[in-house]
């Protein structure tokens, strides 16, 4: 993303030490061009596995537990064991950050596929070894002009579908559908993708969650189209401790473009703005002041959450 000349909430300013991290194979670390998984893995082949992206705050992964009680309900919906306790993968990861010595500006992805198989096919049963698990640590932070001026975002027409298709909580490797509307954003000249649920409300993006603001009240998705994200969690338990009215509800594009403010949710860049949508100019087009309250608000939690007392 850092070699873009497009924005986007991932975007980030690249750093001489990623060259030489360690990363961490189920629980082997190896350099960066060492670090190789078999081409039968069943992330590589199917897209088998669960993952998280956690970030590194203060020297403390922010909100870990609740990652780790998704990634475990994410394997269990797709019938695998982790093969390790949360304790020894909470063990793992801080192994992996010590070994690289990060205590700051890091983003973790912890991947987790089912194993090797035997064969290229979607068989469970041809699976042969113990689950996959991968731990990547990186120094990324959000450059803070995404930040402070935002982000730019086109309606797609690829769908958040019903769960009875591919269940959108279930935060798993195959996410192509999000691939083809990033795809569809990125050749309409945006950042990011605004996704529409089954009925044609608004659902989320496609790597990010999505809020407007109407009339000083903070609005999102009912969240049955998009996954369980732990940012977008977080902003609204804020809103609650602050007495910022707040709703989980269908609101449909008209709303969206008469919105106030409207921003976006994530693990790596906590809240950003958004200017536009679909050409259309939201609000100011500028940072408005509950984005500005909220991404206070949000960054004393996370010092709260990761402090040391």
């Amino acid at each position: 993303m850092s070699a873009s000349n497009k924005t986007s909430t991932h975007t980030y300013a690249g750093d001489d030490r990623n060259n030489s991290i360690l990363i961490n194979i189920n629980g082997e670390l190896f350099p960066r061009e060492e670090a190789k998984v078999s081409v039968f893995d069943s992330a590589f082949m199917l897209g088998d596995g669960v993952w998280e992206g956690l970030r590194v705050h203060k020297g403390k992964v922010a909100f870990l537990q609740t990652h780790l009680n998704r990634l475990s309900a994410g394997a269990k919906a797709l019938d695998f064991d982790l093969g390790i306790s949360q304790k020894e993968l909470v063990d793992r990861i801080h192994q992996t950050l010590d070994a690289n010595d990060m205590h700051e500006g890091v983003h973790l992805r912890l991947m987790v596929s089912r194993g090797t198989k035997s064969t290229p096919y979607q068989d469970p049963r041809v699976t042969i070894t113990p689950p996959t698990i991968v731990i990547i640590p990186e120094y990324k932070e959000v450059l803070p002009e995404t930040v402070e001026k935002g982000i730019e975002l086109f309606t797609v027409h690829v769908r958040r579908g019903y769960p009875d298709v591919q269940d959108p909580k279930l935060n798993s490797h195959s996410k192509i559908n999000c691939i083809v509307a990033c795809i569809q954003a990125t050749k309409a000249g945006a950042d990011e993708a605004l996704m529409l649920d089954p009925h044609g409300f608004v659902a989320t993006c496609n790597s990010t969650h999505f809020f407007i603001v109407k009339d000083e009240q903070v609005i999102t998705s009912t969240g049955q189209f998009c996954i369980d994200g732990v940012t977008r969690g977080a902003v609204l338990e804020v809103c609650r401790q602050q007495g910022i009215v707040s709703a989980q509800t269908n609101f449909s594009l008209s709303e969206v473009y008469s919105a106030d403010e409207a921003f976006v949710t994530g693990t790596f860049a906590g809240l950003v703005p958004v200017r536009t949508i679909d050409g259309r100019q939201i609000g100011s087009g500028q940072r408005g002041p509950m984005v500005k309250k909220l991404q206070s608000l949000y960054m004393d939690m996370l010092a709260k959450e990761c402090s040391h007392e």
